[in-house]
């Protein structure tokens, strides 16, 4: 039988079929690589998007101290947010350390991120505006600065604390608002319990949002005294009083202890107060506006301190938005036999015993030019 000899094609082909073959692995490895990541994007970026359809604000609070993880497990156990995994990639992404504590506004219908940028600040800084208030400034002063920065007008703002049952609904929630700052000589129920800070605000924020994080700032301030307020013989709405003269009266905290002090030696004593802010406040003007006159000096009203029918009483209400400084001195007043003080140019504070110890002080720095006058 004839041998039938075979030629061997394979030799060459063999090399490129498998070739071809570690080309497809890697290949179709790739595409469900990419297909993965793809979903994975996808779910992750669903993850991250608002839970509610509709708008639902609520407040949620960040407490001193609460790890931004802490702060995930919250937003989700609360339904702001629709995954703490999903938060914890992204904060791990955008390299979030930390929050600043504090009460906050949060809406439902944001997506994560605005969520995150709203708890940085940084949602503020592209989408709101910053309002700083300034100790020592009046209602009519807040009201005006409340203007320059938002879409709410002085009126507006001054006019909501006319309305009765909204002051009310503000009394059963915050503690330290009493049926007193209801008393009808009162210019501004809430004159004394607006907190002076930078607060950060949305754009379209309204009166009620402005003045309820003011109050929310007030408890937490007020909340570190609470001990103090209530051993106090004096009510909260004459603690709050007192303490919006001092802020007036006084530049440096060790002088505010000692201008509270005097003021409580002339109170038991059955003296006026003679504060001059007093005065401004009641005649609606603002201090360095202009002098008062001796006819106002000498009217009678429920804040003029100056007046007549006023030995022995505070005023009213309070006259200003105070620091924490001032409420501290009116809790922890420095004890003295002084009954007079006057300050200087440069903000120190003169203190006396007599009135005629208090008229030589005056007259010495009136003949130095260190004399204030408006």
């Amino acid at each position: 039988m004839e041998k039938v000899e075979t030629l061997d094609f394979d030799n060459e082909p063999k090399k490129k079929r498998r070739l071809k073959k570690w080309v497809k692995v890697v290949i179709g490895l790739f595409v469900t690589f990419v297909v993965v990541l793809i979903i994975c994007f996808i779910l992750f970026n669903y993850m991250l998007t608002g839970l509610k359809n509709k708008s639902e604000v609520i407040e949620f609070k960040v407490e001193q101290g609460q790890t931004v993880d802490a702060v995930g497990m919250k937003l989700e156990k609360e339904g702001v947010i629709r995954s703490y995994m999903a938060y914890k990639i992204y904060v791990r992404l955008k390299g979030v350390t930390g929050y600043k504590a504090g009460v906050y506004k949060l809406d439902k219908s944001y997506n994560t991120k605005d969520i995150v940028n709203i708890l940085t600040g940084d949602y503020y800084k592209e989408n709101g505006v910053t309002i700083t208030f300034k100790e020592g400034k009046n209602m009519r002063q807040v009201a005006k600065e409340v203007a320059k920065k938002t879409n709410v007008s002085e009126n507006e703002f001054l006019s909501l604390q006319e309305d009765e049952e909204y002051i009310n609904s503000l009394i059963s929630k915050y503690w330290f608002l009493s049926e007193d700052i209801k008393n009808k000589d009162i210019y501004y129920p809430l004159e004394g319990y607006l907190f002076p800070d930078t607060y950060l605000f949305n754009e379209n924020v309204t009166s009620k949002e402005i003045i309820e994080a003011m109050l929310n700032q007030t408890d937490k301030v007020f909340s570190k005294y609470k001990s103090l307020i209530d051993a106090s013989p004096y009510s909260i709405n004459e603690i709050v009083t007192l303490a919006s003269i001092v802020e007036n009266e006084g530049i440096y905290d060790d002088d505010r202890k000692m201008i509270a002090g005097v003021f409580y030696n002339r109170l038991n004593a059955g003296m006026s107060l003679g504060s001059d802010v007093t005065t401004y406040y009641a005649f609606k003007v603002d201090l360095g506006e202009r002098d008062l006159t001796k006819a106002e000096i000498n009217t009678y009203n429920p804040y003029n301190t100056r007046g007549p029918m006023m030995n022995g009483k505070l005023p009213v209400g309070a006259v200003s938005n105070f620091g924490e400084s001032s409420l501290s001195a009116v809790l922890t007043p420095t004890t003295s036999d002084y009954y007079y003080f006057v300050a200087d140019k440069s903000g120190k504070t003169h203190f006396t015993r007599t009135y005629e110890e208090h008229q030589n002080v005056i007259n010495e720095l009136k003949e130095a030019n260190n004399w204030i006058e408006w």
